[in-house]
């Protein structure tokens, strides 16, 4: 796996009953003086790397938001300095959890502007591998878009959506709008395609695979589409959608959901890497690199 993502969204299968927090709402203590020099040298060493390659890359949101914040290379941020300055911006703030949380828990925490963030920060051997989200890739890849007004209310609004969708059995065609967006989104500005997605902004060799490899497709996004389409949980992306701007996202909030889920599950999904007639394709993809990295026929 080559990206810094996690196998799962930021929500997913719970820990047993043996690894439940006490906290209903599976929070705990960010617990920051007892991360060790060491997990501190980690971030230092994520930190500088992301920010040398993102510039020119990320979208103007995401150097705005990280310009606002209290996060250097130094130290793991603090998540109360954090929220003190997201409090006064758009009203978010950063509650610390041991790592994936139940799917109700964390559609409860987006609704309610909290951002649920890992506490823990991988090993030094997992610096483009990741099996869950840890504080690099909570803090650095999704704080700073939190400080753009339209972003934190997208969020707040899937959280929302989310509660509803688990309740119609139609979560996973939601999740695939977090993961397309949220995750793994690209935005164009008037200097070209940038990065505004967690997943790809947090990973260094996404990063370059996004943008600068000619492998992927970019497809404008399209909300229908989005929903039809799988992705890719082991390897970096086959497709990206990208949005012409953020206000395409508030207008989700004003979609009536429930004719869109009922139209949907009467048409088949789309594989990662299709392109489908009616897309709009800014970049139609060779797809070399996951043709070269699946098995041979037999």
């Amino acid at each position: 796996m080559k990206t810094s993502e996690p196998v799962s969204t930021k929500h997913g299968a719970a820990a047993g009953d043996a690894g439940r927090p006490a906290r209903a709402d599976w929070t705990v203590d960010q617990r920051w003086a007892d991360y060790t020099d060491e997990q501190h040298g980690i971030w230092k060493t994520l930190f500088e790397r992301q920010t040398r390659l993102l510039p020119g890359r990320a979208c103007d949101a995401f150097v705005e938001g990280m310009r606002r914040l209290p996060i250097g290379a130094d130290r793991i941020p603090d998540f109360r300095r954090l929220s003190d300055v997201m409090m006064r911006h758009t009203g978010w703030r950063i509650v610390a959890v041991p790592g994936l949380v139940p799917d109700a828990v964390f559609f409860e925490h987006l609704a309610n502007r909290r951002f649920p963030a890992g506490n823990f920060i991988r090993h030094a051997d997992e610096l483009d591998y990741l099996e869950e989200p840890d504080v690099f890739h909570d803090v650095f890849g999704h704080v700073p878009m939190l400080m753009n007004p339209v972003i934190a209310d997208y969020i707040q609004a899937y959280g929302c959506g989310g509660l509803r969708a688990q309740s119609l059995g139609v979560l996973p065609k939601l999740a695939r709008v977090y993961w397309y967006t949220v995750e793994f989104g690209l935005v164009r500005q008037a200097d070209g395609l940038r990065i505004y997605g967690a997943g790809i902004a947090s990973s260094y060799t996404e990063t370059l695979f996004s943008l600068d490899d000619p492998s992927p497709n970019h497809i404008t996004f399209d909300l229908e589409r989005v929903m039809r389409t799988d992705y890719r949980i082991d390897d970096f992306q086959e497709s990206y959608f990208v949005l012409d701007d953020f206000e395409q996202l508030l207008a989700l909030d004003r979609t009536d959901f429930a004719p869109l889920y009922q139209r949907i599950r009467q048409r088949p999904d789309f594989a990662p890497g299709d392109i489908a007639e009616g897309d709009w394709v800014l970049q139609h993809g060779t797809g070399a690199y996951h043709r070269a990295r699946r098995p041979p026929q037999g």
